[in-house]
């Protein structure tokens, strides 16, 4: 298939190892998010989850971080397992666009740490969201032209995101709280906003990186798109149904609500490790058409 590089046991492992960090960096941001923008609404359990949430996931992330620098030197070195602790591989590794990445992710990574900390932690731990989110814009499809665009709308799309993804689990929790419905409610009405800057942001950067309409059907690049858009848009509408029907049925205190809530955001959660996996494939082995 056209732009589709070979899928070998090393590749496989890469993909798997960058599904997991996306993951990670998006709970990490996403919990940070949270737990600022819910500061006065959610119960202290649920805050108190959502930094637990961010702390756990980042420690994932940094030991992630670690290992794609072993998993990029044996891929590149031809030397398979052993290329993983070549120094001079690592050093090239370290020395290209993987190398800048890390070190935005892992200083970002750390500060993050100190959502832990009231107050003027949480502004830390929002400044290192941020620089998380810059990391990725530093590596990968996002250094194709034009490079400020790309960059700018992989940064807004990360963080749209990762305010979602980092908060299913508060929200499951909140689901069981007294004041869950209204965190619930205004989770719905702020998502709306997110929501439209996910959309317009992942419709802008696959233009840039397609070049065409035709393109998304006759590429790796494109058909995996496709299946990530498709995916997206079953979270997308079980959100819906979440905002339209469930939230007022729990807000109605009708028999069973929480229950189907709850298990409704557990499907967005398997949506969303289907969507971490397609996203590492398509950065991993395929290359969009505008490059090929």
């Amino acid at each position: 298939m056209t732009g589709l590089a070979p899928i070998d046991g090393l590749a496989a492992l890469a993909i798997v190892a960058k599904a997991v960090g996306y993951g990670a960096a998006l709970l990490a941001i996403g919990g940070v998010l949270f737990s600022f923008v819910f500061a006065k609404r959610a119960e202290a359990s649920v805050l108190r989850l959502a930094r637990q949430l961010a702390v756990g996931a980042t420690l994932v992330g940094l030991a992630v971080l670690a290992a794609r620098f072993g998993i990029r030197a044996a891929r590149i070195s031809g030397m398979g397992f052993e290329g993983a602790t070549d120094l001079m591989m690592l050093g090239f590794v370290w020395e290209s666009p993987l190398g800048t990445a890390a070190i935005w992710r892992g200083v970002g990574e750390l500060a993050i740490l100190a959502v832990l900390v009231p107050r003027l932690g949480q502004w830390i731990a929002l400044v290192g969201s941020l620089a998380v989110a810059i990391s990725f814009a530093q590596v990968g499809h996002a250094l194709g032209d034009p490079r400020l665009a790309l960059a700018v709308l992989i940064v807004l799309h990360l963080l749209t995101a990762a305010f979602w993804v980092g908060a299913l689990v508060p929200l499951r929790r909140a689901a069981l709280t007294p004041s869950g419905v209204d965190v619930l409610h205004h989770f719905g009405n702020v998502a709306a906003f997110g929501v439209a800057a996910l959309i317009l942001a992942g419709t802008a950067l696959a233009w840039l990186l397609s070049g065409s309409f035709t393109a998304l059907f006759g590429t790796a690049y494109g058909l995996g798109l496709l299946l990530k858009v498709a995916i997206v848009a079953v979270l997308l509408g079980f959100a819906a149904f979440n905002k339209v029907r469930l939230v007022p049925a729990l807000r109605a205190e009708k028999p069973g609500a929480t229950h189907a809530l709850r298990r409704s955001i557990s499907v967005e959660m398997l949506a969303v490790v289907l969507i971490l996996l397609a996203t590492a494939t398509i950065t991993s082995v395929t290359t969009p058409p505008v490059n090929l």
